[in-house]
């Protein structure tokens, strides 16, 4: 009874961990998943496109990148405090009308978990 307490008490302490490590992501297949955002938005340049450049958007306030011409929207949603970090991120691209309600991206989002954990990986190499 003993070796099952401490069994429990060693998986609870790992759990943690193993969660951590799966939301990492694999920045390779990130790339691959981006080929859908390409259309519209560039990662390794600060270049706009249709879309604003994705160059360094972590811990960028949203509606914010220059000479991009940003709808009342996400300019607003800036204004209110939204910031790019993975959990913003995350929502966003899971549902990015529901995230930013008027926005004027016309993607409809990611529904898979594991691709959307890959996305952010590939874009965190262009953020540092």
């Amino acid at each position: 009874m003993r070796y099952d307490g401490l069994a429990v008490l060693i998986s609870l302490i790992c759990l943690p961990t193993s969660a951590a490590i799966a939301q990492e992501g694999d920045a390779a297949a990130g790339e691959t998943v981006f080929k859908k955002c390409a259309v519209c938005h560039i990662a390794d340049s600060d270049k706009n496109k249709v879309g604003p450049s994705l160059n360094h958007v972590f811990g960028r306030t949203a509606g914010t990148h220059p000479n991009f011409a940003y709808s009342p929207a996400m300019k607003a949603a800036g204004t209110a405090g939204l910031v790019w970090d993975e959990a913003t991120l995350r929502d966003y691209l899971h549902d990015p009308k529901l995230k930013v309600k008027g926005t004027k991206m016309v993607f409809v989002g990611l529904k898979d978990d594991g691709e959307i954990t890959n996305l952010i990986a590939y874009l965190k190499q262009f953020s540092k």
